[in-house]
Parts: C-alpha cells; sequence; structure tokens
C-alpha cells in the first residue's frame, strides 16, 4: 500500500441493517451496564498486531454512550460455524447481551468445508440466539486476494456469502456484508484487492480495511438505533 491512504465511499445501501436494533437501544436507554458479544474467527479475535473490529467498535461506542458499554470478543482464530454453534451457551448466551455480532463463513470457503454443513449449522445457531431477548447481527467474509486467486474459490466464497445473506433473510436477523462493502471499495473506489489484505497474508485484512470495516459497521449500527429509537417514539410500548 501507498504512503497516501485511498479513501473510499460506504453507501448507505451497503450498511443499512434489514432491522432495527430494538433490545440494544432498550439497553442504552436504560442506566445499566450494555454488553455486546462478538464470536467469530480471527477477524473478531484479532490477527497479530491488528486490533480486531470488536476492539474498535467498543472504543467508537464508549465515546458515544460512555463507558458502561461493553463488547466481548468471544474469536477463536480458525473456527467455523460448527465449533462457534457448540459454544454459543456459555460464550455468548450466558453473557445477556443486547446484540450479538456472529462473524462468519471465511473459514468454509477458504478451506472447501461442506457449504451445506455450514448453513445448518448457522440456522441451528440463529434458532438459539432467536430464542434469546437479544439483537443479531451477522458479518460474511471479508474480500481478499486468498478467497480471489482461483475460480474455485471465487464460487465457493460467493456461494458461502449467498448461503449466509438466505439464513439471515429466513431468521429475521441483520446482515452485515463485508465482502460486499469491500468489494465495492475495490471495484467503484478502486482500492487494488492487494492493499486491503496483509502484506505477507492474503488471507486476513489489514489495519486500514480493518479499521475502515469498524467504521462501516458503527455506521450500521448507529442506523439501527436510530430507527429502534424512532419506532419506540411513535410506540412507546416497543421499548417497555
Amino acid at each position: 500500500m501507498s504512503d497516501q491512504l485511498p479513501q473510499v465511499t460506504t453507501p448507505h445501501s451497503l450498511v443499512r441493517l434489514a432491522c432495527p436494533l430494538f433490545y440494544l437501544e432498550r439497553q442504552l436507554s436504560s442506566d445499566g451496564p450494555v454488553r455486546i458479544v462478538a464470536i467469530g474467527s480471527s477477524s473478531t479475535a484479532g490477527e497479530g498486531t491488528i486490533e480486531p473490529y470488536p476492539g474498535r467498535l467498543e472504543s467508537a461506542m464508549k465515546a458515544q454512550h460512555g463507558g458502561r458499554v461493553t463488547v466481548i470478543n468471544r474469536g477463536i482464530g480458525g473456527e467455523e460455524a460448527p465449533l462457534e454453534l457448540s459454544r454459543l451457551d456459555r460464550d455468548v448466551i450466558a453473557e445477556a447481551p443486547a446484540l450479538t455480532i456472529w462473524q462468519i463463513g471465511t473459514n468454509a470457503a477458504y478451506k472447501q468445508y461442506d457449504l451445506d454443513d455450514m448453513a445448518a449449522a448457522i440456522d441451528r445457531g440463529l434458532s438459539r440466539l432467536c430464542a434469546e431477548p437479544m439483537d443479531v447481527l451477522l458479518i460474511d467474509p471479508q474480500y481478499v486476494p486468498a478467497l480471489l486467486k482461483s475460480e474455485t474459490l471465487v464460487a465457493e466464497t460467493e456461494r458461502m456469502v449467498s448461503l449466509i445473506a438466505f439464513a439471515a433473510q429466513k431468521a429475521g436477523v441483520n446482515l452485515f456484508s463485508r465482502f460486499a462493502l469491500m468489494r465495492h471499495w475495490h471495484t467503484v473506489d478502486h482500492v487494488p484487492v492487494e492493499d486491503m489484505a496483509g502484506k505477507d497474508d492474503p488471507l486476513h485484512q489489514n489495519e486500514w480495511s480493518t479499521a475502515r470495516v469498524a467504521e462501516a459497521l458503527k455506521l450500521a449500527i448507529d442506523d439501527g438505533l436510530a430507527r429502534a429509537k424512532l419506532a419506540c417514539t411513535r410506540e412507546p410500548g416497543l421499548r417497555a
């Protein structure tokens, strides 16, 4: 990447969530602690010295809403939906979060796992999460060279992205499409795809793209909160 960092656009259409964040807005409107749990693989846990999106999101949320906001990082590098499904009760539900962010799909596409098995695990996980009083948001794979280096990998990645979107739609939960957003930066803003990944690590995002994705995620959450607050203003019973 050159010394001059690229400027990118973040269209509202790519970050607008499908559902208002009612549970998160309710906790933020109270006086108590506000918990968000992020579960996923290395994009969540962190890779190398790069601060991953959960820590960046916590800093941004604290700056806006105060120190009572905590983003709990439950990422484990290399995992995929089946293993994460097995720890949802312990690592997510036990924390009673207002919002759960589930980052999935990258390892499944890259390692060419059985994507139907992955989709079934995602469906089961969403059923479990949606039974609890929380908002749920899925994050799909990153748009990076390692996932684009062959026609087979592109097809697997695009199918995984589609399966995640379908799972979110079926369950009535939110999707933040990191893949679509980063692809927009490449195809519309002309950022070389290599400039969004590590210099010696074509699978993981670099510092620049991690920061930009975290900023876009915060925009998406802000929009979901604003729509929830507006709906509660119009129908106060929604916050009860």
